[in-house]
């Protein structure tokens, strides 16, 4: 009886050991893929952190293969616009010469000739002087080597090397940039420091000048343009190859010069908008979110490189003396901007920084 109770007892025992084997084999396969999960999140997360990780680092990182192939395009086709813009612009002058100077000679009063001539050609000195500038003057660079009398306020990540205040990377022409704007395709150069005036009065007389074509030409324009409807009539109108020519190119002339007017008008503005405010393109981003950061903390934000509206222009266009308002505003000059663009005087309310403040 005791021996059947013994074996029964020792049954019951393997029987119970067994389940309890059974059941931390039926579990270790989940455990151990949980931990390998949690050790591989880990990894990535200790790879991967950076404390200034935030949604705009993100996304810059998402669309960084596009930025690549939109900078390598750009710079390619650079020569491209570049030609482009010469060919259109003197194909318009060639048409005013050939085509409507002729006809404004011999049906315009003395008084009316005499002023499209001066302001035409005055106007068209001012284009191609400041739109050769432009391409050929370098926006200037930072020195590689740091030097003391240099400021630097930051590193650059690409460049391995201290950015001045106001220096920015272009990652097409893969230089760090003075006081960087931007990257102007259609000059094939970067717009920064040295070349920052020139681009922007190229702007504003090649709009001036889109404006005077199409104001002068509209009824030029609607009499071609009414000719040019007939030409489909039952019996066709009698018109010449030169008369044809002379209607097609007065339309040509006139809508190209329309559709640059409101594209490059409204560029001009916007650019005359960032120079009050003593501001540049990539500046203007930078400053308002810093804006939003300072209005979260009961702070106001001052530009520290603002002087004022008209003092700005002032900085900008090189303005010293009254008389520069005329031989370096409304005349050619190849005036240097002030300063270096390595050291920038704050406005009289910004406090100075007593060292220069330097972050990677």
């Amino acid at each position: 009886m005791r021996t059947r109770r013994w074996i029964f007892s020792a049954i019951m025992r393997l029987l119970l050991r067994c389940l309890r084997i059974g059941q931390r084999h039926r579990f270790w396969p989940t455990q151990k893929v949980r931990q390998l999960w949690l050790y591989g999140r880990l990894c990535l997360r200790s790879l991967l952190y950076n404390s200034f990780t935030d949604s705009d680092t993100a996304l810059d990182a998402l669309f960084e293969p596009v930025y690549w192939l939109v900078d390598h395009i750009t710079r390619w086709f650079g020569v491209v616009f570049v030609a482009l813009v010469i060919i259109l612009t003197s194909s318009v002058v060639c048409i005013v010469y050939v085509c409507l100077l002729p006809l404004i000679l011999r049906t315009y009063p003395l008084p009316w000739v005499f002023w499209h001539f001066i302001y035409g050609h005055w106007n068209l000195v001012m284009i191609v002087f400041h739109y050769y500038m432009a391409i050929t003057t370098q926006p200037g660079y930072p020195p590689q080597q740091s030097k003391s009398d240099i400021a630097a306020v930051s590193i650059c990540k690409k460049c391995i090397a201290p950015k001045p205040a106001r220096t920015h990377h272009c990652s097409i022409c893969n230089r760090c940039v003075l006081k960087m704007d931007h990257h102007c395709p259609w000059l094939n150069n970067c717009v920064g420091h040295f070349n920052h005036r020139y681009f922007f009065s190229f702007c504003l007389f090649m709009t001036m000048g889109c404006i005077y074509s199409s104001v002068s030409g509209w009824d030029m324009f609607w009499e071609a343009y009414a000719a040019i409807e007939t030409y489909g009539q039952t019996p066709p109108p009698t018109f010449s190859f030169h008369e044809r020519a002379f209607h097609k190119s007065v339309v040509y002339a006139w809508v190209l010069c329309s559709s640059v007017a409101l594209a490059l008008g409204a560029l001009m503005i916007w650019h005359t908008v960032l120079i009050t405010r003593g501001e540049t393109s990539i500046e203007r981003h930078i400053n308002r979110k810093e804006k939003k950061r300072l209005q979260k903390k009961g702070k106001v934000f001052r530009n520290p490189y603002s002087y004022g509206p008209l003092g700005n222009w002032k900085v900008f266009l090189g303005v010293e003396r009254k008389r520069h308002w005329v031989t370096r505003v409304l005349l050619p000059s190849t005036h240097p901007p002030k300063g270096s663009g390595l050291n920038w005087d704050t406005a009289p309310y910004v406090p100075e920084q007593k060292s220069a403040l330097l972050a990677i």
